[in-house]
């Protein structure tokens, strides 16, 4: 029987981010799911291993591809969805695998407006995700959580507050995707883009980040174009190298927030471990598609990184790179120490950039009413389960 293997394979362990690295591993995800049984998680199997399962169960080999085709490209829940799937099949299917759908326990805001959403994993361990809409340009993203907590530490950012639980499996990370464009598609919505930056470091989970990319944009199944989807990082240089080598043709972007490495340590602790000149030197030798540019997102703290210094700063050490600029307002919370920078203090930065021929843009937050905005996705508040 097929099996969601057990082997832990982050890029480094999470729980010493400070102490010796460890060797990067892409080949195989991470999918140590508490409670899994011995159930076989149709939604973490490409169609390599579903051919290999119906084949086991000795039924002709094109059901393999209406399988597939049922779990990722329709997104069902329930193997009686599966209406062109003989009953013995699903009978057979039913006995030995199940399609794992996550739990949505709440969501938050209007209907038509940016949601925030909880899903409860099989542990009890909740994760976050969050439709934006941008009612102006008619477009719709999700954000992807890949992890249950956070190692990283950031400190503009509360889920670390909660601490590094595991990391989410494919099923999980693929389960949020699903979850959202079933219930999109009823309303006759689609998601437009889709970005690795809610809960959890991407690079850190590695296995699990590239295999769920293999099974979106895999033309059988889901269908979803590399270019709809970014991956996030806030700085980890190892997993970006090996990340490069995946060739997914992803957008990758990077949270840089600092420009010296004492401000940048002072905030992102990581930093210590990868600087700023070997972070960037990473992202020189990313590689993309002629167009292609790294984002660079830079969170506007008030009176810590917002200095019209820092603007040049930032000016001479993106020089070399081929990227845009992604300005953040900081999304304020009780728990956190920062504060958002004067609308005056802004447009001065945007004028430098723009200035010096930077791409730069803005990021008006959506979602802040809610806790749905950059930084404040926090489900220990649920009181996640740790084990």
């Amino acid at each position: 029987m097929l099996e969601e293997t057990s082997d832990p394979s982050p890029v480094l362990d999470p729980d010493a981010l400070a102490g010796p690295s460890a060797e990067p591993r892409a080949d195989r995800p991470d999918e140590a799911v508490p409670n899994s049984g011995d159930l076989t998680v149709l939604r973490a199997l490409d169609l390599g291993q579903m051919q290999e399962l119906v084949a086991e169960g000795g039924f002709p080999a094109y059901r393999a591809k209406q399988l597939y085709g049922w779990v990722f490209g329709k997104g069902v829940e329930s193997l009686d969805e599966m209406k062109n799937l003989p009953r013995s099949m699903r009978d057979w299917l039913g006995a030995r695998s199940r399609i794992a759908p996550l739990e949505m326990i709440e969501a938050k805001g209007e209907e038509n407006a940016t949601r925030k959403i909880a899903w409860r994993l099989d542990d009890g361990s909740v994760i976050e995700s969050v439709l934006m809409r941008d009612e102006g340009k008619g477009r719709t993203g999700l954000c992807i959580s890949s992890q249950v907590g956070c190692a990283v530490g950031c400190t503009f950012c509360l889920t670390g507050f909660g601490g590094f639980v595991r990391h989410c499996t494919v099923a999980e990370i693929i389960g949020q995707v699903l979850g959202v464009r079933r219930h999109l598609l009823a309303l006759g919505e689609r998601i437009h883009s889709f970005v690795f930056m809610g809960m959890g470091e991407p690079m850190l989970n590695l296995g699990a980040v590239i295999a769920s990319i293999r099974l979106m944009t895999d033309t059988e199944g889901m269908a979803i174009s590399p270019r709809r989807i970014t991956v996030s990082t806030a700085g980890v240089v190892q997993g970006i190298e090996e990340f490069g080598r995946a060739a997914t043709g992803v957008n990758l972007a990077v949270s840089l927030n600092a420009t010296t490495d004492d401000v940048r340590t002072s905030i992102m602790p990581l930093n210590s471990r990868w600087p700023i000149a070997r972070l960037l030197k990473a992202c020189r030798d990313f590689p993309m598609a002629t167009r292609r540019r790294i984002t660079v997102e830079y969170v506007l703290m008030r009176g810590i990184n917002d200095s019209e210094q820092d603007a040049r700063r930032l000016v001479r050490l993106l020089a070399p790179l081929r990227c845009k600029v992604n300005l953040i307002m900081f999304n304020p919370h009780e728990e956190l120490d920062f504060q958002p920078v004067e609308e005056s203090t802004l447009d001065l930065f945007m004028k430098i950039l723009s200035g010096a021929h930077l791409t730069a843009s803005v990021r008006w937050s959506k979602g802040r009413e809610i806790e749905a905005a950059c930084g404040q996705l926090a489900a220990h508040h649920f009181g996640a389960a740790s084990a």
